[in-house]
């Protein structure tokens, strides 16, 4: 969760020289699952598609990450003009100290993924849906984790037996 603070009235301060915050809003907002599938509902696109979106689309999600029942007046409208570089960087943080190995040559799948599709995922993988509030880069995370944890080891192939037993006969010395 994000939690920042929106300066609401401000005032100069004679003695110190400098301007000072009179009245703050505190806002928490949430990456989640359950913020990019209301956004989903309302635009009908997938969140996670590679296209970018339109300034009205990333104002909406901004709208859906607020926790927060109501705000005052105006603090969303000051939220976004003195936050989005923060917002942002909440947004594409890994959230995680987990590192999974990418194969470059691994083919890409083509596959849409939509916040049904991350639903369905947690579900068959006996994850509890609670995460839905966790940190969407985070749960990614965890989802591709637990595949690759529940994955069946890849058996060694013949050609890559043959390179480990020459490199063995080396080692040792022997012919086998």
């Amino acid at each position: 969760m994000l939690e920042i603070n929106v300066s609401m009235e401000e005032s100069y301060d004679e003695n110190l020289n400098k301007i000072v915050i009179t009245r703050s809003h505190r806002v928490r907002l949430e990456h989640s699952l359950v913020s990019a599938s209301k956004w989903e509902s309302l635009w009908k696109v997938p969140f996670l598609a590679k296209e970018d979106k339109a300034p009205n689309q990333v104002l909406s999600y901004v709208r859906f990450m607020i926790l927060d029942d109501e705000l005052p007046p105006g603090v969303f409208q000051k939220l976004i003009t003195d936050h989005l570089d923060t917002i942002k960087n909440y947004i594409s943080d890994d959230m995680t100290a987990t590192r999974l190995f990418v194969d470059p040559n691994a083919p890409q799948s083509r596959e849409i993924i939509t916040t049904e599709l991350i639903y369905y995922w947690i579900i068959s993988l006996n994850i509890p849906v609670e995460f839905e509030h966790w940190h969407l880069n985070r749960l990614m995370t965890l989802i591709r984790t637990v595949n690759v944890k529940n994955s069946p080891k890849r058996k060694m192939s013949a050609r890559e037996r043959s390179e480990l037993n020459r490199a063995r006969l080396a080692k040792h010395g022997t012919r086998g």
